[in-house]
């Protein structure tokens, strides 16, 4: 059983106060992240989304906000409804002149590995990569 999160850290040409609003406005977040009912940037909030595994399957995340420090860190858990397994998302923001350094770690990925391929760590990070390596650097350049 591997243990080992995925960190994922990127430099964005963007000041964290701008990054901010990317990762905790829910308006922001459906343009490159997960179209998010709602959400507040706020400990104890819990909120779903739905999404796509590679042969169309749909799988619904449950998720609670379990940190807040506006404009520096949040952090919540990921678990999927009716599926085994528990883990914790967590972005830092880190201002740097112009632009922001984000670390995304996600813990606990080994808690999924029974749920199938879709839940393997290289998935993971496959989604993440995509999400924090392409996606949100190409909406910040819109914004």
């Amino acid at each position: 059983m591997n243990n080992t999160p995925i960190i994922i850290e990127k430099i964005l040409n963007a000041p964290a106060e701008t990054v901010w609003k990317a990762i905790s406005d829910k308006e922001q977040m459906k343009l490159w992240y997960f179209d998010l009912a709602t959400f507040i940037p706020e400990v104890g909030f819990e909120f779903q989304f739905s999404g796509t595994g590679t042969t169309g399957e749909e799988y619904i995340h449950l998720c609670k906000v379990l940190a807040v420090i506006p404009g520096s860190k949040l952090e919540y858990s990921w678990t999927y409804k009716n599926m085994e397994g528990y883990s914790i998302v967590t972005f830092e923001l880190f201002p740097e002149g112009d632009t922001t350094r984000l670390k995304l770690t996600h813990i606990g990925l080994e808690t999924f590995q029974e749920n199938g391929s879709d839940f393997t760590k290289e998935s993971f990070m496959g989604g993440w990569t995509e999400l924090i390596g392409n996606l949100l650097p190409k909406f910040l350049a819109k914004a």
